[in-house]
């Protein structure tokens, strides 16, 4: 059955996603500092002003206008031509005091699991396909890829005339489920005034369109549209105003996984949001490379205060290669998803995470990010064959205990 899926990406000067960026350089600044830093930061980009408002709670001073400059430096934008306002204050004791002691610490719980409570209720989902090495939906993958690929051909001048605010979709046609061929490519650049809209496109499909589909070519039947709105000479913040958390589905899996609803950019690990995502990611990844499934998404579901989740589960669209009971044990048997467990294990207390605030969360390897390790698959492996025969025997126990049943009648 022929079935088509589109998804989308924006390149790291898009007003939504220089305001991530803003976010992430901000907390990473606080955790170089003070790894049990506390941030909940949102940033607004609007006509050459920026706006920093929310939760920051950190032993060292942190020089946020100084951080908000060089990331707009860093992106391509001119770091002196926007006012900067500050509203910052920091985190609620209330708050506070249900993710530094935990509500089984409070009830008399000594273990170390037990310190540390989800610094808010929530639902986060990780999903994870065997359809590309990276283990994410080809056409997110390659959105990401040509924005990219659009931010490195501007920043090396291998096309002048282009400016930072940029974004691409891609529509791949599957047959039976697996990707055929690249139906759709949009692709959408700010550009000087004086660009010839040919000129462009055909510099376009040179210098970013060939390079990235290599492995996965476009033919002739293909529609490519650059800047089918004709102009895009006014864009950034100028044009468009940006703001934290609006890029979800670009940050996660191009909608074809589900999404909590919690944004990540500018949150600090003891969020759930982000945290519980990266967990929930790292098992579905490692489930589908282990060739446990051909897809799997992983829910989990957590409390304020509560270091456990409150409920753990699995979707494998049927695509499992045994049976999701056993897929299921497997999941809470490997993985520990305490509040505690997700910092030690994935490393989120370091400074990491400007780098993830364009091109997606997951799918990554241009970084050291735990959460796309696959060093779970030998131990899903071997243990999945050690439950699926204990699953056999209980199986053929029961049965002949059912045969005997109905002799004896």
């Amino acid at each position: 059955m022929k079935t088509f899926k589109t998804a989308e990406s924006v390149c790291a000067g898009h007003p939504d996603k220089l305001c991530d960026f803003i976010a992430d350089s901000i907390l990473d600044a606080c955790l170089y500092k003070d790894k049990s830093s506390r941030v909940a930061c949102e940033v607004m980009a609007a006509k050459h002003r920026i706006i920093v408002a929310g939760e920051i709670s950190c032993s060292k001073h942190v020089d946020i206008r100084y951080e908000v400059r060089r990331a707009l430096q860093k992106l391509g934008y001119n770091p002196y031509a926007f006012l900067i306002y500050v509203f910052v204050h920091k985190q609620s004791r209330d708050i506070a005091g249900g993710v530094d002691m935990s509500m089984e610490a409070r009830n008399g719980d000594t273990s170390c699991y037990a310190n540390l409570g989800a610094g808010d209720q929530g639902t986060v989902y990780g999903y994870a396909t065997n359809e590309t090495n990276e283990y994410i939906p080809l056409p997110l993958l390659l959105s990401h890829n040509i924005c990219k690929r659009l931010d490195t051909v501007r920043k090396d001048n291998l096309i002048r005339g282009i400016k930072p605010d940029g974004k691409a979709q891609v529509t791949v046609e599957y047959a039976d489920g697996r990707p055929r061929r690249v139906k759709t490519i949009v692709v959408s650049v700010q550009h000087d005034k004086n660009k010839a809209p040919d000129v462009l496109k055909s510099e376009i499909i040179a210098e970013v369109l060939h390079p990235v589909f290599q492995k996965f070519p476009f033919d002739t039947d293909t529609e490519i549209l650059i800047n089918p709105s004709g102009r895009f000479v006014e864009g950034g913040p100028d044009a468009d105003t940006g703001l934290t958390g609006r890029k979800l589905m670009v940050d996660t899996y191009g909608g074809v996984g589900r999404h909590g609803g919690g944004a990540f950019s500018g949150k600090d690990p003891t969020k759930v949001d982000r945290s519980a995502s990266y967990m929930a990611r790292y098992a579905a990844k490692n489930l589908v490379a282990a060739g446990l499934a051909r897809k799997c998404e992983v829910e989990l579901d957590y409390a304020i205060g509560v270091p456990e989740p409150v409920s753990v589960s699995t979707d494998l669209f049927g695509t499992q290669t045994i049976p999701q009971e056993e897929v299921e044990r497997l999941l809470r048997e490997v993985f520990s998803f305490s509040v505690v467990d997700l910092l030690e294990q994935l490393d989120l207390k370091r400074p990491q995470y400007r780098k993830l605030a364009a091109y997606g969360h997951f799918g990554r390897e241009d970084g050291n990010f735990r959460w796309e390790r696959l060093d779970k698959v030998p131990v899903l492996r071997d243990q999945a064959v050690s439950g699926l025969r204990a699953f056999l025997s209980h199986t053929r126990t029961e049965n002949n205990e059912k045969r005997k049943g109905r002799l004896l009648r």
